[in-house]
């Protein structure tokens, strides 16, 4: 679809706000913006500046020098650094308005939230988005706008469950006629995945690797069940020694990652399992017949599945785009596909 700059109703635009990643979608346009949820700012005469942002940030990320430093402004979900994280998203609206950026007229944002997020927190989203140019704002929680995503059965009255898996939280929603019939919210994700890696490989091999390479080892070794012949893959990863303070390459094996991401993939199987007990008998009938869908970007985690279907006795897939489940939900209650009733006040 073509748009004209002079088209003012065309600066709308729903934002998954995560941990890992910060994702826009502009009405009319689909997905615009998909860069890392990260800011580097350098030091010019005592004050913090921005020196870039997102794409920009990310190769600097663990490899700064004195007076420069990589920041990440949302930790567990939510906004760790207000000043930063409002710097970071008006960054993001602008380059995703792109010359409408310099148009008059309202901006009207729809941000994904975590359900199990505090007054407080819901306020520093709002004042992020507020400080960034927004006019209006909306809040959708998070599982609700993923299952919207993953193209579930959402406004019918037929029970679904989705679980979306991201880089701070974990949210686990039981849906029903457009609404959370119960939902919950664990404070782990990929960021935790990642520093049981890290975690592991200090005490393991005395040896201290950064979250850029924690995060390689659990995308391309990492699982969540024990490898079969009980060693599996083997990835060689490089960092320093602790003992002798100089660099070392060692390998480490996909059964000593899946030792280290027990805890986390155990939280998230005892979240998922929690819901359940709690879902009305009606609505877990209904599950029983449709089973959990995953989504978020730690859901591709290899085995997850596997491992929650073991523990739940219920099916479970894996949506088709689980990365953008979230944005191109909130994307599709912006564009009225679905009734904006599930929008809460900011």
């Amino acid at each position: 679809m073509g748009f004209s700059l002079f088209n003012f109703g065309s600066r709308d635009l729903a934002i998954d706000l995560g941990t890992c990643n910060t994702l826009i979608y502009a009405r009319g346009r689909g997905i615009v913006i998909d860069e890392p949820s990260i800011v580097a700012l350098e030091n010019v005469d005592g004050v913090p500046t921005v020196r870039a942002i997102g794409d920009e940030a990310l190769p600097m990320l663990g490899r700064t020098p004195v007076g420069l430093r990589t920041v990440r402004p949302l930790r567990s979900g939510v906004i760790a650094d207000l000043d930063v994280a409002e710097q970071m998203l008006k960054h993001f609206i602008n380059k995703a308005l792109g010359p409408r950026s310099r148009l008059p007229g309202k901006l009207e944002v729809t941000i994904a939230i975590p359900s199990g997020s505090t007054n407080v927190e819901r306020h520093a989203i709002r004042d992020a988005a507020s400080n960034a140019g927004a006019n209006e704002i909306h809040f959708v929680e998070e599982p609700l706008a993923a299952a919207i995503g993953a193209d579930l059965p959402v406004d019918d009255p037929f029970g679904s469950m989705v679980c979306d898996i991201g880089g701070g939280t974990t949210e686990v929603g039981v849906i029903s006629l457009l609404g959370l019939a119960y939902s919950r919210s664990v404070r782990v994700g990929g960021d935790k995945m990642d520093e049981a890696v890290m975690a592991m490989v200090r005490r393991t091999h005395n040896l201290q690797i950064g979250e850029t390479t924690a995060e390689r080892v659990k995308r391309e070794i990492g699982s969540a069940r024990v490898p079969a012949d009980g060693r599996g893959l083997s990835l060689t990863v490089k960092g320093l020694d602790m003992e002798r303070g100089v660099p070392k390459e060692i390998e480490i094996t996909e059964a000593e990652v899946v030792r280290a991401l027990a805890d986390p993939v155990g939280q998230i199987v005892s979240a998922v399992r929690t819901a359940l007990e709690h879902t009305a008998p009606e609505i877990s009938a209904d599950i029983i017949e449709s089973g959990i869908t995953l989504t978020g970007g730690s859901s591709l985690l290899r085995h997850l599945d596997a491992v929650i279907a073991e523990e739940t006795g219920l099916p479970v897939n894996i949506a088709e785009r689980p990365l953008e489940c979230v944005v191109l939900g909130a994307g599709q209650v912006l564009e009225e596909r679905v009734g904006r009733g599930v929008l809460q006040a900011a």
